[in-house]
């Protein structure tokens, strides 16, 4: 994949079909907190909803057309230091390196736009190690295992938390290459 077709943008209302295409695969949703959306109606609504008013959530694109989300959800009074990251792609770009482009984009931008903030943290699911490695070939540090942490899905789960600090990014972080 070159990276250079990969890119960031805030949600529009027409990714609505492509969007439709890894929303609604339970491979994708099954480790994130949205819900496998089934329909083209549920789709907009989630855009219109949740991916534009959201602080910060960027479709990861392929030549513009949506294949994933990242999110950074920054904290508020005593924890606006943190923010926490998220990410998904469609199962078919799952491998390619897609996912590990988009949060290194996402870094510097998280930091640039939110001042106060100086860690970044993501959680992942302990059998997901697909998305633990994407983390640390990022540069996050992995911190712990939080135990029996809270429930996903109707389902109490362990997860591995990850943690980058605006003094430990930098241009020369690990690609992971």
């Amino acid at each position: 994949m070159d990276s250079s077709r990969i890119t960031l943008r805030p949600f529009k209302l027409t990714d609505v079909d492509d969007m439709l295409l890894w929303v609604g695969d339970d491979r994708v949703t099954r480790t994130i907190r949205w819900k496998t959306l089934t329909s083209k109606e549920e789709v907009l609504t989630f855009i219109k909803e949740v991916c534009i008013p959201h602080p910060w959530r960027r479709s990861i694109c392929i030549d513009d057309r949506s294949i994933g989300f990242v999110s950074a959800f920054p904290g508020s009074g005593d924890d606006r230091s943190r923010a926490d990251i998220g990410y998904a792609i469609a199962f078919e770009y799952w491998g390619q390196g897609i996912a590990t482009k988009a949060i290194k984009m996402t870094i510097p931008q998280a930091f640039n736009d939110f001042p106060e903030v100086i860690r970044l943290q993501a959680l992942a699911d302990v059998e997901n190690k697909a998305s633990q490695r994407v983390l640390e070939k990022v540069g996050f540090i992995k911190e712990g295992i939080l135990r029996k942490y809270g429930y996903h899905k109707g389902k109490i789960v362990d997860l591995v938390m990850y943690s980058l600090l605006s003094t430990e990014y930098n241009d020369t972080t690990p690609s992971g290459q």
